[in-house]
This record gives C-alpha cells, sequence and structure tokens, in this order.
C-alpha cells in the first residue's frame, strides 16, 4: 500500500550525504547534551513550574477538566474542578515524568544512533511504519515545536519585565509588552512586542551557523545552571515547611495533572535526535547526549520545584515567572535578580535549540517532498537550512505577540507524548523487522520496556484537558487533508512508482 511505503534506512542515509542537502558536522557528546539541556531547562523551570503546582482551579468547566478527573469523578464533578493543581507533590510530577522520559529516552537513543538522520521521530517513523505514519508524526512535530517555542517567547517577555523592575523601577508599557489574548486575571494588551523580537534574533544566530549557535547555546546554559543553585541554595534558608501540608491537595490526579503539564519541557529528547546529520560520530555521542540530558534536568527540576513550593504556598503562584515573583514577595531581591538574567538566559537557550529542532523537522520532510522544496534549501556558505530557519522564526514570533503562555504549553504536551508513543513503537517494530541491523546502543527488555514507556505516556496525555484533546484532534485533521491533497502527490516514493 503507498500509505505504508517505507523508506529503507540505507536510501536515508544515502540521501542525507547528497552535496545540494549535506549538513555541516560540528556537534559533539557534550554539545549534544548542553542542546538538550539548553531547551529542557527553559522555560518550563521558570514559568511552568508555578502552573503545574497551582492549576486552574478558577477556570473550572468540562473543557478545562483533564481526562482522568472525568473518568474518576464523572463529568459533573470534573467541570466544577476544572484542572487540579499538582501543589508541593509537583516534586512527584516530576518523578513520574522522569520514569516516563527514561523509558522514552533510551527508545530515542537507540533509534537515533542507527538513523542518524534530521527528522527525528519523523524520519523514524518514515523508516519502520511508513509514509502515512511519518506525516502524522511530522505534522505533529510541527505543531510541538511551534508552540513549545511560543511558549518560551513568551516567558522570556515576562521575566524581561521582572529585570527591569528589579533593576530601574521599569516597566514597558502594557500595550507592547503584554498579548491580546491573555488568561483571566492577566494583564492585556495590544501585542508581545519583546515575544517577536527575541523570536527573530535567534533565527538570525541559527542561520549563520551551527557551530557558533551551539557555542553561545553552551555559555548560556552554563549562566542558567548557576542561576538555579544560586536559587536552590539561597532560598532554601527561607523555606516554610507548613507550605508543604497538605504535600498533594488534589490526589492523584493533581499529580498526573501536574506532569502532563510540565511533560512538554522534556522535548529536548527529541531536539537531540535532530542534530543527528550535524553530529560528528552519532552511533556514540547521540545516545550519550540524550540520557546525559535526562540525568542532569531532572536533578536541577526537582530541586527547583522543593525549594519554590517551600517558600510561596502553592495556590499563589505566578504562572508566567512564578520563581521571580515567589522571591520578590519574600524580599530576595538580590537572588531574584540572578535568577531573572540566568531565566533570561535560559529561555534565549531554550528558543535558540526549539527553533533548531523545528528547522530540521522541515528540512527532512522538504527532502522527502513532503514539504515545498524551499523549506531544504541550504545556505552556500553557512550550510545551514535558512529559508525555512526564517519561515519557522516568523510563524512562531508572530503568535507568541498574542496568546499567553498557557495556551502553547498544553498543545505541547500533548504532541511530545504522541510522538514518544511513535518512537517507543517503532522500536518494538524494527526489532521485529530487522533483528539483525547493527545497534550501537540497546534498549534493554524488548518489548517490555518500549511498551511501559507507552503506558506511561498514555497516563500522561489522559491528565490533560478535554479541550487540549479537541484541539490536538482538529490539529492532526487538518493536517490529513494537506497530506491527501499535496504532500501525497509529491514524495518522492510516489514519483518512483
Amino acid at each position: 500500500m503507498p500509505l505504508l511505503q517505507t523508506k529503507s534506512i540505507d536510501e536515508l542515509l544515502e540521501s542525507s550525504e547528497q552535496p545540494e542537502h549535506r549538513l555541516k558536522k560540528t556537534l559533539g557528546p557534550w554539545a549534544l547534551a548542553f542542546l538538550g539541556v539548553g531547551i529542557v531547562i527553559g522555560s518550563g523551570i521558570f514559568t511552568v513550574t508555578g502552573t503545574a503546582a497551582s492549576g486552574k482551579l478558577k477556570d473550572p468547566g468540562l473543557l478545562q477538566a483533564t481526562v482522568l478527573d472525568i473518568l474518576l469523578h464523572g463529568q459533573s464533578a470534573a467541570s466544577a474542578i476544572g484542572r487540579p493543581g499538582a501543589g508541593p507533590a509537583i516534586v512527584l510530577s516530576f518523578a513520574l515524568v522522569l520514569v516516563a522520559c527514561l523509558f522514552a529516552g533510551l527508545c530515542f537513543a537507540e533509534l537515533a544512533s542507527m538513523i542518524p538522520i534530521a527528522g527525528s521521530t519523523y524520519t523514524y517513523a518514515y523508516a519502520i511504519l511508513g509514509e502515512i505514519f511519518a506525516w502524522i508524526i511530522g505534522w505533529d512535530l510541527i505543531l510541538e515545536y511551534a508552540v513549545a517555542n511560543m511558549s518560551v517567547a513568551v516567558g522570556f517577555s515576562a521575566y524581561l519585565q521582572d529585570l527591569g523592575d528589579n533593576l530601574f523601577g521599569f516597566h514597558l508599557p502594557t500595550a507592547i509588552a503584554y498579548p491580546m489574548f491573555a488568561a483571566p486575571g492577566s494583564p492585556a494588551g495590544i501585542y508581545n512586542i519583546p515575544a517577536l523580537l527575541i523570536t527573530l534574533a535567534v533565527t538570525w544566530v541559527l542561520v549563520r551557523g551551527v557551530k557558533e549557535s551551539s557555542e553561545a547555546n553552551t555559555t548560556m546554559v552554563l549562566i542558567k545552571i548557576a542561576a538555579i543553585l544560586i536559587f536552590t541554595l539561597g532560598a532554601s534558608r527561607a523555606i516554610n515547611t507548613q507550605n508543604w501540608h497538605p504535600f498533594a491537595p488534589n490526589g492523584l490526579a493533581g499529580v498526573v495533572s501536574g506532569a502532563s503539564i510540565v511533560f512538554f519541557t522534556y522535548v529536548g529528547f527529541d531536539a537531540v535526535s535532530t542534530a543527528a546529520e550535524e553530529c560528528k560520530k552519532p552511533q556514540r555521542d547521540l545516545p550519550f547526549g540524550i540520557i546525559m540530558t535526562l540525568i542532569i534536568c531532572t536533578l536541577l527540576y526537582g530541586s527547583v520545584s522543593l525549594v519554590l513550593t517551600g517558600i510561596a504556598n502553592w495556590k499563589t503562584l505566578d504562572p508566567n515567572s512564578a520563581v521571580a515573583v515567589a522571591l520578590k514577595n519574600i524580599g530576595y531581591n538580590r537572588i531574584r535578580l540572578v535568577v531573572s538574567a540566568g531565566a533570561l538566559m535560559g529561555m534565549i537557550s531554550s528558543l535558540l535549540v526549539g527553533q533548531f529542532g523545528q528547522a530540521r523537522i522541515w528540512f527532512a520532510m522538504s527532502r522527502d517532498r513532503l514539504l515545498p522544496k524551499a523549506f531544504g534549501a541550504v545556505h552556500p556558505k553557512f550550510r545551514t537550512p535558512h529559508i525555512g530557519t526564517w519561515i519557522a522564526g516568523l510563524l512562531v514570533g508572530i503568535p507568541a505577540g498574542l496568546w499567553d503562555i498557557d495556551t502553547f504549553a498544553e498543545l505541547t504536551n500533548i504532541g511530545t507524548l504522541f510522538a514518544f508513543i511513535i518512537v517507543a513503537a517503532s522500536v518494538i517494530v524494527l526489532r521485529k523487522k530487522q533483528p539483525e541491523r547493527p545497534r550501537s546502543f540497546r534498549v534493554p527488555f524488548v518489548p517490555l520496556l518500549p511498551m511501559l514507556a507507552i503506558v506511561c505516556c498514555v497516563v500522561l496525555m489522559m491528565g490533560l484537558p478535554l479541550l487540549t484533546w479537541i484541539r490536538f484532534v482538529v490539529w492532526l485533521l487538518i493536517g490529513l487533508v494537506v497530506y491527501f491533497v499535496y504532500s501525497r502527490h509529491q514524495t518522492a516514493v510516489n514519483e518512483r512508482q
């Protein structure tokens, strides 16, 4: 069946070496690890941690209720609750995310070392499951990266305001610093100009070259890790253990809901694998980069969430700049200054890696003719997909000026979880179809471990609001229309047939 036609792994490797599509190989193992940390430790640790802990109790309704709550309590009870917050049990939410990410990360490591091609989950699906699955996951990744990067850009604007307030007592006018469509209770403006400008600046850096982008990212990652350590050590003196009681105010539903919210921050695994074609020794370095990203980020997230819920009541956490506002409320303005500066560096590096990954997904899909050729054009001097990178910058920067951070985070979560399910399933299928193919890294206990990854991801998807599921299904339906009207007739596979 044409829809299930696959591209052989050898064919994919060969096409990546064609001169007009060849990318420059400059990344080593630690550069990959810092790419992962750069996107994982970004907006999530400074912003979405507050959203996950506090929930959305002020905005109840069936569409805002999680699927898990609907199944556990029924439609009427879930409608009254809305989306429950994890409270101090956000630490347990990160533990749940760690388990899911550990399983999924091992699956990513095996496939990335076998198929070191730009495109990540999209490429794996094309090689293992077939063209229609490749298109679905590629379309999903477009949404996943775009809305994740929009979320980071909005968070950057919020922390820029806080830094200006801390240093100079100055705020940008509301009209140009806040989105038009803001969350209830948040300031609303006309257009969030800082969110657009930082996206365009990052896009310019990415077009200039991968090595330069990686070096800039490494510097910013080190700065934000230092800021996180200063926060955890300095603010720990102000912990009030009463803020940890009750520890899990909304029970299991709150823990799962919190995990589902923060899960989008772990899209860094996918971003590491998208850099496969620009890696010097992918068979060795990609597994190292993915696993090291998981270890470093889990330690940092756990320590920040524990201190944050100790210095402030979980109900009072600000969803846009949780750490900075909590420090301001307890009078720790010096640490707040360091954290705000580190947060800005963190968000810039997260945005840089996110935009890098998005452009590589488009590049891979264009090379397979599922997207127009312009997305696969490589700059003659910089050897980067410059046209696709600029288009990605505009498509992220412009909407980021219009909407609030919550809108983007939830859509990213479900897309990330869906991608992880595809990766885990691909490992099982490829072990059956090509057991003899060399694997420099092997997932242990197949098919048990990939199946556990799938189960964890499904549970976390159930912790997302019903409205997010509806939006996700609508996006996939639009994608299928685009595929059958345009992409299916343009692919190289159909052309050969």
